[in-house]
């Protein structure tokens, strides 16, 4: 069987082409249907050598995919920055979603220690095309926190 063009090697995680092309075609049914779609984006930010490098997006992802709908969209690109479609979702929604996702991320024990920034946008809110809204939820602008890491106790549980 040929390999799914679309998908990473994760299920759910689309390829960066796929997510662009479908976040283009969910952002003109939105606007045309007066619908909200939002946009999260969650990286993992440097840690210290001591605490063994970079959680990584295979991972992150493994763990959003949790919290998510199965229609909601999930991408990685080249940096390892997560992209995350909420269709239907205006910002008030997303939040919910965010929330449910840190607290996901804070209770999980990742194979690496490290900082998870997350950021969040909504459109037609924050913008109406995905430049903008890829540009209104850069990770910055909100908040990190510490994602803690497995030891080998912990792995053996």
């Amino acid at each position: 069987m040929a390999a799914n063009p679309f998908l990473d090697v994760d299920s759910r995680v689309l390829t960066p082409e796929a997510f662009d092309f479908i976040l283009n075609n969910e952002l003109k049914r939105a606007i045309r249907s007066q619908n909200y779609v939002s946009l999260l984006q969650i990286e993992a930010t440097e840690s210290s050598p001591e605490d063994g490098g970079l959680i990584r997006a295979e991972e992150l992802a493994r763990v959003a995919s949790r919290e998510l709908r199965e229609t909601d969209l999930i991408s990685r690109d080249a940096r390892g920055r997560l992209s995350v479609v909420l269709l239907d979702a205006d910002l008030a929604h997303t939040m919910v979603v965010l929330e449910r996702l840190l607290a996901r991320f804070e209770h999980y024990e990742f194979t690496s220690a490290g900082s998870i920034a997350v950021g969040a946008a909504c459109c037609p809110t924050d913008g109406a095309d995905a430049g903008s809204l890829r540009q209104a939820a850069e990770v910055q602008s909100m908040s990190s926190f510490r994602a803690p890491r497995k030891t080998a106790f912990d792995g053996h549980r």
